[in-house]
Order: structure tokens, then C-alpha cells, then sequence
């Protein structure tokens, strides 16, 4: 994977889906599996089918793929 220029779009820097997992550090699977549950944005296609992120949906992302959650009961296992 390599890191591609941002796509500038009336002044705007979006991001690629591989740009995007490379900064917020999920795979393929996991952001399209958010997406789907609605927990993050879903982003813009962009001329040839390609799905872009604005920079506010970059940092909504990041944000829920770095959230703190408290642990339901005891957090033990068995």
C-alpha cells in the first residue's frame, strides 16, 4: 500500500479509503463494517467510484476508532 496524494475538491483535502485506513489505523473490513452499522460517515464517491473522506469525516472516524468504552460487569471472562 502506498500513500497517495490527498484529492484536493474546492479547496477541500479529501482522503482516499487507503489513505484513510493508513491514518486511522483499521483495516478494510472494520470501516466497512462501521459504515454499515452507521457508527461512522460513509463518505463521498468520487468520479470513478472511488470514495473519498472530508476532513470532518476523518476526524469523526478517527474519533470512534480511538473511543474509550467501560467494560460491562466485572470484566472477566467465564
Amino acid at each position: 500500500m502506498s500513500f497517495r496524494m490527498p484529492i484536493n475538491i474546492n479547496d477541500v483535502r479529501y482522503l482516499t479509503v487507503t489513505d484513510l485506513l493508513k491514518e486511522v489505523g483499521v483495516t478494510r473490513q472494520t470501516l466497512w463494517r462501521w459504515r454499515q452499522e452507521g457508527k461512522v460517515p460513509t463518505g463521498h464517491r468520487y468520479r470513478n467510484r472511488q470514495v473519498v473522506f472530508s476532513p470532518e469525516e476523518v476526524e469523526a472516524i478517527s474519533e470512534y476508532a480511538n473511543r474509550i468504552e467501560p467494560i460491562i460487569g466485572d470484566g472477566t471472562t467465564g
